[in-house]
Order: C-alpha cells, then structure tokens, then sequence
C-alpha cells in the first residue's frame, strides 16, 4: 500500500513539473500571440493555468484530489494546441504556426 502512495507522488510531482512548464511558456508568449492565432486571451490562460500549477504544487505536497488532473489537462490543451499555434506569431521569414510551409 505505501507502493501505491509514493506512485501517486511522483505522478503528482510530474503533473506539477508539467502544469508550471505550461505556464512559464504561457507568460513568456506575447499576448498579440494569443489573439493573432485566435486562442483564448493570454490572460485567460495564464489564469487557468496558474490555478492549476498551484493546485498540482498542493497535490505534489500530499493534499492531493481530482483537480490535480484536469490542471494536467489543460496544460496539455496548451502545450499541444496553443504553443504551437501561437509560437510563430512575429517571426516572419514565411512560416505558418506549426512551421515552415
């Protein structure tokens, strides 16, 4: 049983190196970015994922719950649709959001 407690753990520890990676990248993008690529406001993301960082940093903690995973879920919405989509907004040279075309 104390197996399966030190699981949990170390997959709370993942979803919260997770959820604050998508945030730090969140902060980092302009918010031009956001509403260029027609995504949420850089305000709204960043909202949504700062609770979730902060609920996943109580989970890691040992005060875990079922919230711990939507956060993972809406960090992986971002770092799968949004980052991509926002990352060559302003860079120029021809690229389309997911890359050269």
């Amino acid at each position: 049983m104390v197996l399966m407690g030190y699981l949990y753990q170390v997959i709370y520890i993942a979803i919260f190196v997770t959820t604050l990676y998508a945030l730090i990248e969140a902060l980092r993008t302009p918010a031009e970015a956001y509403t260029a690529m027609d995504k949420q406001t850089k305000t709204i993301w960043v909202a949504i994922l700062g609770v979730g960082t902060g609920l996943s940093l109580l989970a890691a903690l040992g005060t875990g719950g079922f919230l711990t995973f939507l956060s993972l879920v809406a960090a992986l919405i971002f770092i799968l649709d949004v980052r991509p989509a926002v990352r060559g907004v302003g860079r120029g040279g021809g690229n389309g959001p997911y890359g050269p075309w």
